[in-house]
């Protein structure tokens, strides 16, 4: 059964989930700070073969955040854009809570949050499951190893995360050109005066636009999309 957690009680099943964690967890996180006890349960865990992903926004990493997990090469990092949520996940159970996961907070905050088991409170588990999953699905991958010209941290392209339409071309096999039109096709973009726009079925696929001083617009697609349009050309 679900328990009601106070501040303390939610530091401490946190603690207990990460260090109980055999398989996956999650954290997901507007704000991140991690507090160094927190820190040696999460890369002892990663140094055992957890999957570590952590999630964040808001605001970006420090420095002192940024060569702890440069540090840590496992623990696969991603930024989601208007994030709010703070959950923490395992195979066995999570904490659905106020917390962020951020020192400050569990020092000072008057915080509250619920611990539910996957054995206990099978429906809540798997409805937290399902919406970590999306938020990865709509997050990017953080590329820790440099720095982009602006000094923010670049975003990446993972197995989880998005492709953008070039990528997902070559994902399928096809010239991008062709994926243009496949994913107009498809619904996923429509063309209004020559320009291509995202589709509210392109939103719900998972599709993003997106703007580059660099580059201009382009798209980004979860690889997912790239296997349904192989499908549907078959």
């Amino acid at each position: 059964m679900a328990k009601f957690l106070n501040t303390s009680a939610t530091t401490y099943y946190l603690e207990e989930l990460i260090k109980k964690c055999t398989g996956n967890l999650f954290l997901v996180s507007p704000f991140v700070k991690v507090a160094p006890r927190l820190r040696d349960l999460i890369v002892e865990r990663a140094a055992s073969g957890v999957d570590v992903r952590l999630v964040y926004g808001k605001t970006s990493l420090s420095a002192a955040e940024v060569d702890w997990l440069r540090g840590v090469d496992s623990i696969k990092t991603s930024y989601c854009e208007n994030l709010h949520a703070k959950c923490y996940l395992t195979e066995a159970g999570g904490v659905i809570t106020s917390l962020n996961l951020y020192e400050f907070s569990q020092v000072n905050n008057y915080e509250m949050g619920v611990y539910f088991s996957r054995r206990s409170d099978p429906e809540i588990f798997e409805n937290a499951f399902e919406e970590i999953k999306r938020i990865l699905r709509v997050s990017h991958a953080v590329d820790l190893t440099g720095d982009d010209e602006e000094g923010d941290l670049v975003l990446a392209e993972a197995v989880y995360e998005k492709l953008t339409t070039s990528k997902l071309a070559k994902q399928v096999g096809v010239s991008t050109e062709s994926i243009s039109k496949s994913l107009v096709e498809s619904g996923y973009l429509e063309l209004r005066e020559g320009r291509q726009f995202i589709t509210e079925a392109g939103k719900a696929a998972g599709g993003e636009f997106k703007f580059s001083k660099r580059f201009g617009p382009y798209f980004l697609w979860p690889p997912s999309v790239g296997e349904q349009l192989k499908n549907d050309a078959r």
